[in-house]
């Protein structure tokens, strides 16, 4: 299995919503922790190795990207 890069969240709209209005009235470190929580939560469900090593690169190279 590979990364699927293509759009798959269906009602994408409600679900950033959704993702912001759970940060609502979280500090900084407690929105950074939940962040991190969701990652893992997610990454468990995911599973697989490669993938998970795949979307990692794929997020740093996009971080490193958007900060130059």
């Amino acid at each position: 299995m590979s990364l699927n890069r293509q759009p798959n969240i269906a009602e994408h709209d409600a679900f950033y919503e959704e993702l912001i209005n759970a940060q609502r009235d979280l500090g900084d470190e407690q929105a950074e922790m939940f962040l991190a929580k969701l990652v893992l939560i997610l990454a468990n469900h995911v599973g697989d190795r490669a993938v998970l090593s795949e979307a990692i690169a794929l997020a740093r190279g996009n971080t490193l990207a958007a900060a130059g």
